[in-house]
């Protein structure tokens, strides 16, 4: 037996026979080639990348069928690169000015552009370099006329074995028959990682030597919560991980049992549990895993998956959508979040040495009103349908709540004016998520109907971490002091002006944690769907 140790990408245990992912052949390598005729080898480029993006769209629609609508963004997202005009003109100039052919070019471009993404200390953008290479090898291999869908093809349980996934491999993969994923390369933060998460599927990454194709067809056993695969296991490691399934399969029953059941201490004190979600395809594990609201719909990824501004439509779409399935469950819409670690092209950012504290969030909605009254008519318009409450981000002022209010209210009265339907009492919140506004939370409170404390941000910018760098992750706990002490003042200050306190984030699920936030008086916790059971039966057992 070999044991050989990984990064945990995706929780949960497989045994199954290997499939080793095939190297690239000879032939699809790119020799770098010129051409005395640069304007047929642009048309062949153009060529190749429109039938790329159609590509793309057909994987997109299967994520979201097989998937989910974040999933399918995944793909969207590749459209927009693949389109992006630096990009795009770095490959057309390696061919008027360098004489390339269209192969090369995009060889070229593609590792340059990857490169420039894999030297930034954003952890975030390092991962996206991944979805470079994906993509410039879909446009290769069709330039090429070359056939590589090996993924497709698999049809018996295995564990895929590689040196790296693509995120259009791993979306062609047929999930019945892929029991867990083992790669050399790539990290948690990758979008092949975030879909296999996603599927249910166990999941190792960074592994200390690669799985090569002399082991295909050899059993192999993965255990994705502590980053081990054994390589031809012996029986004890077999029974083990028997036992190990076994336990999953009745955990799962275990948590099926608690659907319908009320979510308080033994000594009957409530908590709210709500999950967050990020587009309307998300909505089915949220009723799955009986959320009793939606705490966080992350409005960005409406805007993310469009290759122009959505329509106030489009939003209208998907918050009624999100509405009418909630029924008389809260559904909280958070306004949009872009700037930082969310770029969106069209909206034509400027550079920063240092996002997250830049131009984004409440500043750029503020900054350029007619995007946000767009999405703000169209979250009032939702409110007719269900038990909507609006949500803004980032805030560090009172004047940034009232601003935001004001052009509420402005969209309130055109709406009346138009005889359109909406709530008149839709709640308003704000995100408490910067050090500035936990400690004026007592003039916030004034000014609103709850608050839903962001964890996430309000440790990275109470601790001065970027928690996009793993270099730090052990450096930027929600625990620390300073920031259960912000936590505490918030919510006293939200109880003692008589309006509701959340948390969300990642400590919103931290079973170490959710004992204090329930001691410190916290109304409502909102997190992932699948955290949803787990934290009530937590919950459920505390005194």
């Amino acid at each position: 037996m070999i044991i050989i140790k990984g990064k945990s990408a995706s929780s949960g245990v497989a045994v199954a026979p290997i499939a080793a992912k095939p190297d690239a052949s000879d032939e699809d390598r790119v020799t770098l080639l010129t051409s005395l005729n640069p304007e047929a080898e642009l048309r062949r480029f153009h060529a190749a990348q429109e039938k790329v993006i159609a590509q793309l769209g057909e994987l997109a629609e299967k994520a979201r069928q097989e998937i989910g609508e974040e999933e399918a963004g995944i793909f969207e997202t590749h459209q927009m690169m693949l389109q992006d005009p630096d990009l795009v003109d770095m490959i057309e100039g390696l061919m008027t000015d360098n004489h390339l052919t269209a192969e090369g070019a995009v060889e070229r471009a593609g590792e340059q552009f990857a490169a420039m993404l894999e030297s930034m200390d954003d952890e975030y953008m390092k991962a996206r370099a991944a979805d470079v290479h994906d993509i410039m090898g879909q446009v290769l291999r069709t330039l090429m006329k070359r056939d590589f869908d090996w993924a497709a093809k698999i049809d018996h349980p295995v564990i895929i074995c590689a040196d790296d996934l693509t995120p259009s491999e791993t979306v062609q993969l047929n999930k019945d028959f892929i029991m867990g994923f083992v790669t050399s390369g790539g990290s948690a933060n990758s979008h092949t990682a975030i879909l296999a998460r996603t599927m249910g599927i166990p999941a190792i990454v960074h592994t200390e030597k690669v799985i090569g194709e002399d082991w295909n067809g050899k059993l192999a056993a993965l255990d994705g919560a502590t980053g081990t695969v054994y390589l031809d296991p012996e029986p004890e490691t077999l029974a083990s991980m028997k036992k190990k399934l076994e336990a999953e399969e009745k955990g799962k029953e275990d948590m099926d049992a608690l659907k319908g059941l009320p979510t308080q201490t033994k000594t009957g004190r409530s908590i709210a549990l709500y999950a967050n979600i990020g587009q309307e395809g998300d909505l089915p594990g949220v009723l799955e895993n009986d959320a009793e609201g939606i705490g966080l719909f992350r409005s960005e990824f409406l805007y993310l998956r469009k290759n122009d501004y959505p329509t106030e439509e489009d939003l209208f779409e998907a918050y009624k959508e999100g509405a009418q399935a909630m029924g008389q469950r809260k559904l909280i819409i958070r306004t949009l979040d872009i700037g930082a670690d969310k770029r969106v092209g069209y909206f034509n950012l400027p550079e920063e040495e240092n996002p997250a504290l830049g131009f984004r969030a409440i500043r750029i909605c503020l900054a350029r009103p007619e995007i946000f009254y767009t999405q703000l008519r169209a979250i009032l318009r939702a409110s007719h349908y269900g038990n909507v409450a609006v949500m803004f981000p980032m805030i560090t002022s009172v004047e940034e709540v009232r601003a935001a209010k004001e052009l509420l209210h402005l969209a309130e009265v055109k709406l009346h004016e138009e005889g359109i339907p909406f709530d008149s009492n839709l709640e308003v919140g704000i995100m408490i998520e910067t050090p500035a506004s936990a400690v004026i939370s007592d003039e916030l409170a004034q000014e609103v109907d709850f608050f839903s404390i962001g964890t996430n941000d309000l440790v990275q910018y109470t601790l001065a971490v970027d928690r996009q760098n793993a270099q730090l992750e052990e450096l930027g706990k929600a625990s620390h002091p300073a920031v259960l002490r912000l936590i505490h003042k918030t919510i006293r200050a939200g109880h003692d002006a008589g309006i509701w306190v959340g948390i969300c984030g990642e400590a919103a699920a931290d079973p170490e944690l959710i004992p204090i936030f329930i001691e410190m008086g916290v109304d409502e916790l909102s997190m992932s769907a699948a955290r949803i059971l787990p934290t009530r039966k937590l919950i459920r057992s505390l005194s």
